[in-house]
């Protein structure tokens, strides 16, 4: 029996969903401004159902993301507000995870920002996360080239970073980038564990026979889309393109989640489209096999 790190659910879908706004680029952001208090409900939620870190609201947090709104000059503030939804929702309880989503687009390592661009702006945001949290978490790293930037840029914080890969729907094995998920392993030293996101629960088990070769802590959080679209890639995608499966169902998640469990990782959760309900229904689960959630 091990020890096991249960992350949070998907919060931009959650609170979409909670919210009745209709969809925008800004995604997360916008709800925030105009729904106060709303994230820290849905970590609440996600706390309640068992889950022990809390991801900040932060994943598409970027000044190129704010570019030509309303909100381009609230940028630090912005960050504010969602480290203290996490703050005021966990009061002691578990831990908080800094969340570094990628520049410019999700799922789109074709036209992520050099490193030369990429690191200063990643280093503000870790910057701005590191006072606050107890570990960053890198998400939906599409490929070799966005890994070494992030990292660069993280772990100089002192916090213990977290990389997060996000691999092709149909193919575990590869990055979004189409590089082979093992070509990333050389260049992730410092971090403290290798985790694959945001892909289908299906390609997160593939990945699960590649991350041991880390050598670090592993594990993943799988979406419920039925596959990321065409239309999605395109520009100032909104979630209105994407549909979620039918077929993963709490109980469905859970069992997927298990196995990954049964392969070795000790850090599991979920992404887009996971709910508080799937958590508590794998938190149940992972009692049941007699572990521990830490």
């Amino acid at each position: 029996m091990v020890d096991i790190t249960l992350l949070d659910g998907g919060m931009g879908q959650e609170l979409i969903r909670r919210s009745g706004d209709t969809p925008t680029p800004l995604w997360a952001t916008q709800v925030m401004v105009d729904h106060p208090c709303l994230v820290s409900s849905i970590h609440r939620d996600y706390r309640n159902a068992g889950a022990t870190v809390a991801m900040t609201n932060t994943y598409a947090l970027h000044r190129d993301r704010l570019v030509g709104t309303a909100l381009a000059d609230r940028f630090a503030a912005l960050y504010n507000t969602a480290l203290t939804e996490a703050e005021a929702a966990c009061a002691g309880h578990g831990r908080i995870a800094g969340a570094i989503g990628p520049l410019v687009a999700s799922y789109r390592p074709d036209i992520h920002p050099p490193a030369a661009e990429a690191i200063p702006l990643y280093t503000e945001v870790a910057k701005l996360l590191a006072p606050r949290v107890d570990l960053i978490i890198c998400e939906t790293v599409a490929s070799v080239d966005h890994a070494r930037s992030v990292l660069a840029a993280a772990l100089p914080t002192g916090k213990p970073v977290w990389l997060a890969l996000t691999v092709k729907d149909r193919d575990g094995t590869r990055l979004r980038s189409g590089e082979k998920l093992t070509e990333v392993l050389p260049h992730i030293k410092g971090a403290s564990a290798l985790l694959v996101n945001c892909t289908s629960p299906e390609s997160v088990t593939t990945a699960m026979e590649i991350l041991p070769q880390g050598g670090l802590p592993f594990g993943g959080y799988a979406n419920g889309f039925v596959e990321i679209s065409s239309d999605f890639l395109g520009e100032n995608p909104t979630v209105d393109s994407l549909s979620a499966r039918s077929d993963l169902s709490p109980e469905g998640y859970a069992q997927l989640a298990m196995e990954w469990i049964a392969m070795g990782a000790t850090i599991v959760g979920g992404c887009c489209e996971v709910r508080p309900q799937h958590i508590a229904t794998l938190a149940h689960e992972i009692r049941k096999a007699g572990h521990t959630i830490v």
